[in-house]
């Protein structure tokens, strides 16, 4: 089996290339470059190297793992008629996708592979800016860069800033975390004699002219907490802080208990907010309801029983494995399919006991979303009409009896029906796959608006309420009406 030797022509030029790796290049007789781009190249072809470019294979494709995929299979085609030597830019072990293709085959024994090592572009590229990698950073690709990757924390290293598109992607993902004059550094050409180091806000990123091969992005590390609100690490980092010995009084107190009646405050809070559609005040709500998370998560690990990551697993576990039409193999036709499947896998997940089966329902639910949950369960279990007509009848059973109570004036009998009423209009609801919850959320804000509308109209007149017979106040609700208000 014949041998692909990898080295890498480092970051700058002929001075700095490894002399290892210059002997290598020197004493093949089948060279083949990933790019001639580089500085080293001009200098070994003067001295009569002759080489294979892959260069006019980035022109034949829109998508890169299409250039790497062509250029392993031509490789491996080449090494089996010879051993050859693949040079690419800087180090072959750094932002390499076409050589961890070859190592993956190479693994698998497919083909031998050997490196022989080079100098990588993060050591020109660090003395070019002046920085120091022991403050930590990442390093990150250009032509696939994640918002969710990046640690503003951190200083970044972007690879692969090759032309005006790719800087425009760059400079959008990060102007989501970034502010728009936050002073960056383009380095072409890191280390060598033709280095060239441009310090240039965030927005003028894309309007940079000679992007090439060669050039890559530091992003220096935010510094101030502030300019960092939007990564969740910082937000860890200020809720930890409440919490700690030099925190706020108030927040060391909480206990999960203390907490309880505020999460339920902040959700319904959240679902008026979903209910009207107002998206600034469902961003308020949902930063107070995440904040309650986060603060149940801090006394967890303060006490030493859970930390937040153990929540987050937990969670990213169990979607995984009840998503297995998105995570798997299975296949499924519908969202019916989908809710069948993810109650075989939540009851194949419960341990057996003889535990209540409407134990599991939440205790501090409000009472009509218990009992949405209770028939629901018991649904589960056979105990339910056959169809809608048999939960109807219910309903006008029960009207009559709290009817009879309400000629009875019996208070307490009173609210025992009207609760039966109630309970069975639920069960109605369920059958049409109406949520009553939702349902009455909607009827109340409707209300509302109808009812501000009449209350407009009497303010308008300069007269109270009072004013007002019953009908015509209705007259204003009918306008309402009219107006299409909900």
């Amino acid at each position: 089996m014949n041998t692909i030797t990898i080295v890498g022509l480092g970051a700058g030029d002929m001075e700095q290339l490894a002399l290892g790796v210059y002997r290598r290049i020197k004493n093949s007789s089948h060279l083949y470059l990933r790019t001639d781009q580089h500085p080293v190249i001009k200098d070994l072809a003067a001295e009569g190297i002759t080489y294979q470019s892959f260069d006019a294979v980035y022109e034949k494709y829109d998508q890169f793992n299409l250039v790497y995929e062509e250029i392993v299979q031509e490789l491996i085609a080449a090494s089996e008629q010879h051993s050859l030597v693949y040079a690419v830019p800087g180090h072959p072990l750094v932002a390499e996708k076409a050589v961890q293709m070859l190592l993956e085959l190479h693994k698998e024994g497919k083909i031998h592979v050997e490196i022989g090592g080079g100098q990588s572009f993060i050591d020109a590229l660090f003395a070019s800016v002046g920085a120091d990698p022991i403050d930590g950073f990442q390093l990150l690709d250009g032509t696939s860069l994640k918002l969710h990757d990046i640690h503003m924390n951190q200083q970044l290293i972007i690879g692969q800033v090759y032309d005006a598109f790719i800087a425009s992607e760059v400079k959008l993902t990060l102007m989501e975390l970034y502010p728009y004059d936050y002073e960056v550094a383009l380095v072409t050409a890191a280390g060598s004699g033709e280095e060239k180091v441009e310090r240039i806000p965030l927005v003028e990123l894309d309007r940079v002219a000679g992007l090439s091969n060669l050039t890559s992005l530091y992003v220096p590390a935010v510094k101030d907490m502030e300019s960092s609100f939007k990564q969740y690490a910082t937000l860890r980092e200020i809720i930890s802080t409440l919490r700690g010995p030099n925190g706020c009084p108030w927040d060391k107190e909480q206990t999960h208990h203390s907490l309880k009646k505020y999460l339920l405050e902040e959700t319904y809070e959240l679902l008026e907010a979903i209910e009207e559609e107002d998206i600034d005040h469902m961003i308020e709500e949902m930063g107070d309801v995440l904040l309650q998370i986060m603060l149940h998560a801090q006394i967890g690990e303060d006490e030493g029983m859970f930390t937040m990551e153990e929540v987050i697993e937990g969670l990213a576990s169990k979607m995984v494995r009840r998503h297995p039409h998105v995570f798997g193999t299975v296949q499924v036709e519908n969202t019916e399919q989908v809710k069948a499947n993810w109650e075989e896998i939540k009851s194949r997940e419960k341990q057996s006991g003889t535990e209540p089966m409407l134990k599991k329902v939440a205790k501090g639910m409000p009472a009509l979303m218990k009992a949405y949950e209770y028939q629901k369960k018991a649904a589960k279990s056979g105990f339910d009409w056959a169809d809608p007509q048999g939960a109807w009848e219910k309903v006008w059973e029960e009207l009559k009896e709290f009817e009879r109570e309400v000629e009875n004036n019996s208070e307490h009998d009173m609210k025992k029906e009207f609760g039966d009423v109630l309970f069975a209009l639920i069960n109605v609801a369920r059958f049409y796959k109406i949520f009553p919850e939702e349902a009455l959320a909607m009827t109340n804000t409707k209300f509302y608006r109808r009812f501000s509308y009449v209350e407009e109209q009497v303010l308008k007149s300069g007269k109270s309420f009072e004013d007002f017979t019953l009908e015509e106040l209705d007259r204003f609700w009918n306008e309402a009406k009219k107006m299409n208000i909900e």
